[in-house]
Formats: C-alpha cells, structure tokens, sequence
C-alpha cells in the first residue's frame, strides 16, 4: 500500500446506473480501496437490471470474483420510481453490453452484507450510491452489524436543491423512510450529496481519451461518462457537452481520498410527511437555535458530516489515474 496505509474494507450497496458503474469502475482499481461485496437495490432500474448491470461491469473491469446479492425490489413503503429518462432503459445508458457469464450468489442482500461485515477483520465503510432500503433492512434485521461499521459515505440527500423534487435528491426520495432509518443507527455517517455530486466533471479531452483506450474496463468509464454530460439539459449527443460528470462515483473518490472533501458536522433529519417536502434532507446549517426550539424545545437530531465542498480537481485526476492504471 502507498504510504503504508491499511486498505479500506468497502461494500457498495448499488442501483447500477451509469455513475454506479463508475463508481464500480473506481472501487476495483483503486489499492487503497478492499471492495469486499456489492448489493443490488431498485432504484435507477429494476433490481433485475441492477444485478446484471453490475455483474457485466465487475466482469468488464477484472473484477468477476467480488460476490454480488440481489436486494430489495421495493422501497419500505413506496412503489419503485426507477430514472431510466437519465440511465437509459436499461439503467446503462443503453450501451448494448453484453450478458454477465455469472450470477448472483445464492444468498439476499441482507444476508451477504451481515456476512460480509462481520467476518472482516477491520470495520467496514458501507457506500450506497443508491436508494438506502437495503441499508434500512440491515440495520433493523441485524442491528449487532454496527459494531463492525466504520462509516456510512451515502450518495444522497441535499442541503440545497434537490433534482427528484425541487427539495429532495432522488435516492433519499425513493425511499426516506430507509434514509430516516440509516441516519438514526448511531452509524458514523458522511452525506455526499448533491451540494458536490454535481461538481466533479471530467473534462471531454480526457473523455475521450478513455472511449479510445484499448482497455476494457477505461473503454467503458469513457462511455459511460459520455452518456452522462455535465450539465442535466445537455443531450449525450451535443457534439458540444462532451464532459461527463463523475456523479456516485465522487463518493468513493471521498473514501479514498477524504481529504479531497470538507465536510461541516450538522443536524440532518429526513422529511418523511406527506407534501412536497417529502424526502428532503432537512440539513441546520442555523449559527443558533431558532423561535421554534425557544418556544417548543430542542429535538434531538442526528449529526452527519455533510460534504459541502469539494476539490474538483484532485477527483478528477485521481478518478482518471486510478480507472486509467491498472496499479496506481
């Protein structure tokens, strides 16, 4: 390892989506990341496409051998809202790729995760790039799990403006009652979400570069990007948005490199009434308490790092060096 230091035990709980792949991608790669398992959720497609979705990414970047679960096909309460207008039909930009030649393990997402977590012998980072069900379920069906979590590093929620509603990120959204389980666990928890998940874009030379390498695993971080432009109103096929934004990908880039992210410790709850407030993630940012807390009291609310700013720069380079170098 670089500089002496321990790999990080990972699991990636997905619903792989372009920028899952990504983040897929990124994981394999990177030496200081021990990717130990992922899990399937719905959310950007049905939890059917995410399993294949993943499988063929894992495969295409030399990595067949990480045991994947198939997870929930629901959220808690809600029916599933998948984003095939943004992942494409079938949640990877529509690519054509081909079959996966394995399957799932014969085991649910919630069994391999307590596996998993309990039999490694460092306490594991858990990132959800998705809808947080099958956290939820976890942590409720096994709460003894907790003991060998080091963090949660989430893609979601927002403290500004979301993109499922004008308040509320689209994996908080599509299930908050999972997200309001997660954030009260007595989990450490970093919320990367869409204050910076809209700020690391790779700029179109490098792109491009990464669609014309012979590699299969930088080939496919090349498309992938491709289809997924910087700027929401740009089509993929804008011959002049040519930039692809890094998106859950960021997140792991944050364990790997948390530096590279600053983060302010804040009250976080989740908005779980009925309304157009409904999965926002309700981020104090108040110097001070406000009338209602001097007129009906404090509540106790859960401390989250909230990732407010980023280096968009030092993201890029180390995604690319990672995806682009087998051994970085």
């Amino acid at each position: 390892m670089p500089n002496g230091r321990q790999q990080v035990p990972v699991i990636i709980d997905c619903d792989t989506g372009v920028d899952d792949a990504l983040a897929l991608l990124f994981a394999v790669r990177h030496p200081g990341i021990d990717l130990r398992a992922v899990t399937c959720v719905a959310g950007n497609t049905d939890v059917d496409g995410v399993v294949r979705n993943t499988l063929t990414v894992l495969e295409r970047a030399g990595a067949a051998d990480v045991p994947v679960a198939r997870g929930a096909g629901r959220p808690l309460i809600e029916a599933p809202r998948s984003a095939r207008h943004v992942h494409g039909h079938d949640g990877m930009g529509d690519l054509a790729l081909p079959a996966p030649r394995r399957t799932p393990v014969d085991a649910d997402a919630v069994t391999l995760l307590r596996r998993e977590i309990l039999a490694s012998p460092r306490p594991v980072t858990l990132v959800p790039t998705a809808p947080l069900t099958n956290i939820a379920l976890l942590l409720r069906t096994h709460p003894e799990v907790t003991r060998n979590i080091e963090r949660i590093v989430f893609m979601g929620g927002a403290a500004g403006t979301g993109n499922a509603t004008p308040v509320a990120e689209f994996n908080v959204w599509h299930d908050p009652e999972a997200a309001a389980i997660t954030l009260t666990a007595g989990v450490p928890i970093t919320m990367y979400g869409l204050d910076v998940f809209t700020r690391v874009v790779v700029p179109g030379d490098d792109v491009r570069r990464l669609r014309a390498s012979d590699e299969p695993g930088a080939r496919l971080a090349g498309d992938l990007l491709a289809h997924r432009p910087a700027h929401p109103d740009s089509r993929p096929d804008d011959p002049g948005e040519d930039s692809g934004g890094l998106g859950d990908a960021g997140a792991l880039c944050a364990v790997a490199d948390p530096e590279g992210l600053t983060t302010h410790r804040l009250p976080v709850e989740v908005s779980l009434a009925p309304g157009p407030a409904r999965g926002q993630t309700i981020v104090d940012r108040r110097p001070r308490v406000g009338e209602s807390e001097l007129h009906e009291g404090t509540r106790e609310q859960t401390l989250v790092d909230v990732g407010l700013d980023v280096d968009v720069q030092r993201y890029v380079k180390l995604y690319l060096t990672t995806v682009e170098h087998l051994t970085s």
